[in-house]
């Protein structure tokens, strides 16, 4: 049995309450708000034309998931395939509608990329959201003056990734790879007059994330008379 005389009573508790206030000391404090992703800004326009290279540079992409980060053909599938939340595969989203995917919300984010290519790492950072074993959902919509046949989506991504045109799959890419130009191109597809949706999602197992996408005609000229419009409509 522990027995302390009244002497040491006052001690104790000054002991008591010293080590409490390391420990306050010691808390982490609450993360700091972060600067703005460099490369990302808000959409200011309603609508934005595709660059000089035809490289799509607005998208609405949602806060990113966790998951293994596993990147072979079969666990990159699994991942895409489950379902997150609803309509994950036929929603139009705007910037600031949030889902719940296992009691998380997430929000998704409509971004303009100065760059050709989307930062994903830099988006995500900005949002204090991880950046590792994650997976990205990605979607844009491009307006087309008139029918387009024959032309394809090229994409590029780090890491896996698998892309839809107007809710058929098209093209996927999967391993650990960084993003090339081109690196993936599907089938030839058509493109209908009006509003097309282009759907992507991304794995990242670790380090840098990003992607880039456009539209290559029969002679692998990228599509330049295309505008990306976010709307609903």
């Amino acid at each position: 049995m522990i027995n302390c005389s009244r002497a040491w009573v006052p001690a104790l508790g000054a002991l008591a309450i010293a080590l409490g206030a390391v420990h306050v000391a010691g808390q982490q404090p609450p993360d700091a708000k972060r600067a703005p992703a460099p490369t990302l800004t808000t959409p200011s326009t309603t609508v934005k034309p595709v660059d000089a290279a035809g490289f799509l540079q607005r998208w609405v992409l949602l806060e990113p998931i966790k998951v293994s980060g596993q990147l072979t053909d079969s666990a990159v599938r699994a991942a895409v395939d489950k379902q997150y939340f609803p309509d994950q595969l036929s929603v139009v989203p705007h910037g600031g509608e949030t889902v719940t995917v296992a009691e998380e919300r997430l929000a998704w984010h409509a971004v303009d990329t100065t760059n050709y290519n989307v930062n994903l790492y830099h988006f995500a950072y900005a949002l204090n959201k991880p950046t590792s074993n994650v997976l990205f959902w990605a979607v844009t919509r491009i307006d087309v003056p008139h029918e387009m046949r024959d032309v394809r989506l090229a994409i590029g991504s780090n890491a896996a990734s698998i892309w839809w045109l107007n809710g058929e799959e098209v093209i996927g890419i999967y391993g650990d790879r960084q993003t090339v130009i081109d690196d993936g191109v599907s089938k030839k597809v058509t493109l209908t007059q009006g509003l097309n949706t282009i759907r992507a999602a991304v794995i990242n197992a670790g380090g840098a994330t990003d992607f880039c996408a456009r539209f290559i005609d029969a002679d692998d000229k990228p599509l330049t008379g295309i505008r990306v419009r976010l709307g609903r409509e």
